[in-house]
């Protein structure tokens, strides 16, 4: 690295080299900040509907709806989720000049949560299914937003001790 044909010292080189590595972490704390109040509303009223939804997909004949209108539902709600994290992606980037993820979280706390969301969301309707007791899906659709407020407190706690 050389500038107007002059070599930097060791110790430049190690305080530009410092520099380049606060810079980086600076932009993945950024990064880790907490979703927008609007949207993390939105991600836990999804995750506490995804059971109920599941269960009229999965319940042997029709409960409370036909399956059809269940599918519908399913297939609505998402396109809505998946529509406003884009902009809320969007809008976190225009703001602040990084992106939105969650891969900077804590793998103690992401892994878990990505293997046992799912099992609790789908476990619940297959449960319903077989037991046909609607306090399955109750239980996980209340389960699923604890998570996802205590995510979201855990989130802003992340960016409260990086700040």
């Amino acid at each position: 690295m050389e500038t107007n044909g002059v070599r930097p010292t060791p110790a430049q080189a190690r305080s530009a080299l410092a520099d380049t590595e606060r810079v980086s972490a600076s932009a993945a704390e950024l990064s880790a900040t907490p979703w927008p109040t609007w949207f993390f509303i939105t991600l836990t009223l999804y995750v506490a509907a995804l059971p109920i939804t599941y269960g009229g997909i999965a319940a042997d004949g029709d409960w409370l709806l036909p399956r059809p209108a269940w599918l519908g539902i399913m297939l609505a709600i998402t396109a809505v989720y998946a529509a406003l994290l884009a902009i809320a992606a969007r809008a976190w980037h225009d703001r602040t000049g990084v992106a939105l993820r969650l891969d900077v979280l804590p793998k103690r706390a992401t892994v878990p949560l990505a293997v046992g969301l799912p099992v609790l969301l789908v476990g619940a309707a297959f449960a319903f299914r077989v037991t046909g007791r609607p306090g399955w899906l109750l239980a996980a659709s209340l389960i699923g937003a604890a998570v996802s407020v205590g995510f979201h407190l855990a989130f802003v706690r992340l960016h409260r001790k990086s700040a």
